[in-house]
């Protein structure tokens, strides 16, 4: 599976779940259902290099205004759902994560930011297929910490400084 693919069955799925991240998911293991166990592992590494790539301080930060306070779990999921949210919104977030003021027509915090299910599809998938659990993928971790210059999450001012775009649309409410 190249990128091309993996980014066509991401949005094929959040198009029919018509934005619905647990919906999305679940079509998600169904169009992975009918793929090889290899072509599943290759849609992982896929999903799982993008997952570590937006590991960034500034991505937290987004996370955290997005949906008023985000913890290190939240975060995770936050960048699950992101990965959902397709090429354009995924790779314009992580280029510059002030962008998503632009990028998100709306966001719900009830229904958005959170892809936890999104993260496990391929696992689920994998498992389904061959009756085990999925091997290691041979891609590097996360990093420990987010890359990146650290800010202060709690504090509105400097979140406001870093993403000043995204503070007036979505923060301070």
């Amino acid at each position: 599976m190249d990128e091309t693919e993996f980014w066509e069955l991401i949005d094929a799925t959040r198009e029919a779940a018509e934005g619905d991240p647990e919906e999305q998911a679940d079509l998600l293991v169904e169009r992975l259902l009918r793929l090889d166990p290899d072509m599943v592992l290759d849609f992982a590494r896929h999903f799982e290099a993008r997952y570590n790539r937006a590991c960034t301080w500034d991505l937290w930060a987004a996370a955290w205004i997005l949906l008023d306070g985000a913890s290190d779990d939240a975060f995770d999921y936050f960048r699950c759902w992101l990965i959902g949210q397709g090429r354009e919104i995924y790779e314009g977030a992580v280029h510059e994560p002030d962008a998503l003021a632009e990028l998100l027509d709306e966001f719900d915090e009830e229904l958005d930011g959170d892809g936890e299910d999104l993260g496990y599809a391929a696992d689920e998938a994998y498992e389904q297929l061959t009756g085990t659990v999925a091997p290691d993928l041979g891609i590097a971790p996360a990093p420990a910490e987010p890359l990146g210059t650290p800010v202060d999450l709690e504090s509105d001012r400097a979140l406001a400084e870093r993403l000043p775009r995204l503070w007036e649309r979505f923060g301070g409410e």
